[in-house]
């Protein structure tokens, strides 16, 4: 006999910190809550997951078999699919239409999809909508080519898959003699064509700028904006202590840029300041929910309660403002590579220590909904040893 649901639900694919948050958005409204991923997680202990099923490799056919496996095995036909990680994305706007058949989903096409994972076509994208970027090279060999200005970042074209292959989102060099030992380590993990390289913005005190969105055919209805204070690694890396900001300007690139793309659904656009001229450069684009997704809810913003009623027509408003300079922390990461950062000086004690004393909205813990956060003490090494 097949399972009985009291209404349609939503099924979260990947259960990191991003995935508890979009479980509890979920199971705080009543909205019944299945949990998926390829490894234990922490939204599993949450109270407001029902069913945690272990599933394939994202990036596998196996993985959109198993969905469909699921939706008809545990009766979650209609139910909202809701991914945090960028291969299950990638896989299921990929099989769009097969997935369809028993789940509603607002992740966008192929087409939009890939012009946003292939950096090439997004930078271009960018150039022609006059949104300010990185300048960057794509060469079609590995040989260092000449024009590259130092220093510089190699990075690959296609971020979903680079990350995986490289360990890292980007190798800084500083001349040509480090672009040659960088290209030479990747050699046996990267092909020639997955490589471009980007001109390093310098560092300074303004940090990574998320602007974040829920859109409908190329329209931003609700924004917010959040800024990375820490991260690991210090530079390029996944955010450990954040906060949300206001940044105006931002507002008219990202419409551009979404209006071009003609986006559906939740995404989140990384931006970085320039100290040599002032300008805001766009990074890249995440079409998913991103670590810290809980921040946003946190101040007014609820991006999965908006898709979840957005897609079954349920009453309500899109949110014209939010909570601006409200803080958030990941304290199990952010405590000792906080330490790790005042001795490699990157940080000052008092900074570091400061942030402490403000006490900001906790990432995992919750005082309603505890058990996860005991997990995740136990489930850290796991975790470490993966990254």
């Amino acid at each position: 006999m097949k399972r009985q649901w009291h209404r349609k639900g939503v099924l979260v694919i990947e259960g990191h910190v991003q995935g508890l948050s979009n479980t509890r958005s979920a199971g705080e409204a009543g909205i019944p809550v299945v949990v998926t991923d390829k490894s234990n997680c922490i939204a599993r202990y949450s109270k407001y997951c029902s069913l945690f099923v272990k599933c394939p490799e994202f990036s596998s056919d196996a993985f959109i078999d198993f969905l469909i496996d699921l939706g008809v095995r545990e009766n979650l036909e209609g139910w909202m699919l809701l991914p945090s990680n960028d291969h299950a994305v990638y896989n299921i706007s990929k099989n769009k239409e097969r997935i369809e058949t028993i789940y509603k989903t607002l992740i966008p096409s192929i087409s939009i999809i890939s012009n946003i994972y292939n950096k090439e076509r997004l930078l271009n994208i960018a150039g022609r909508s006059g949104i300010p970027a990185p300048y960057s090279w794509f060469p079609e060999t590995r040989e260092p080519i000449n024009g590259i200005k130092f220093p510089a970042l190699v990075k690959g074209r296609f971020g979903l898959t680079f990350y995986k292959k490289a360990g890292r989102k980007a190798f800084p060099v500083n001349s040509r003699d480090d672009l040659k030992e960088v290209i030479g380590k990747l050699k046996d993990k990267v092909g020639p064509e997955e490589l471009f390289y980007q001109e390093q913005i310098p560092a300074c005190e303004d940090k990574t700028i998320s602007f974040t969105a829920f859109c409908i055919n190329g329209e931003i209805k609700t924004h917010w904006m959040g800024t990375k204070i820490r991260e690991h690694p210090v530079r390029f890396g996944t955010s450990t202590y954040s906060r949300s900001t206001y940044i105006p300007e931002l507002i008219p690139l990202s419409e551009r840029l979404i209006r071009e793309l003609h986006y559906s659904g939740i995404c989140e656009i990384e931006y970085l300041k320039d100290p040599r001229d002032g300008i805001y450069k766009l990074i890249e684009i995440n079409a998913r929910t991103w670590l810290w997704v809980g921040l946003a809810r946190n101040c007014g913003i609820d991006y999965p309660l908006l898709a979840y009623n957005y897609l079954y027509k349920q009453p309500f408003i899109f949110p014209e403002s939010y909570e601006h300079n409200r803080e958030w922390m990941h304290y199990i990461i952010d405590i000792p590579y906080g330490i790790y950062g005042i001795l490699k000086r990157h940080y000052t004690f008092r900074e570091v220590f400061g942030s402490y004393l403000k006490f900001p909205d906790p990432a995992v813990f919750n005082m309603s909904d505890p058990i996860p956060s005991l997990a995740e003490l136990f489930l850290l090494p796991m975790f470490l040893f993966k990254r």
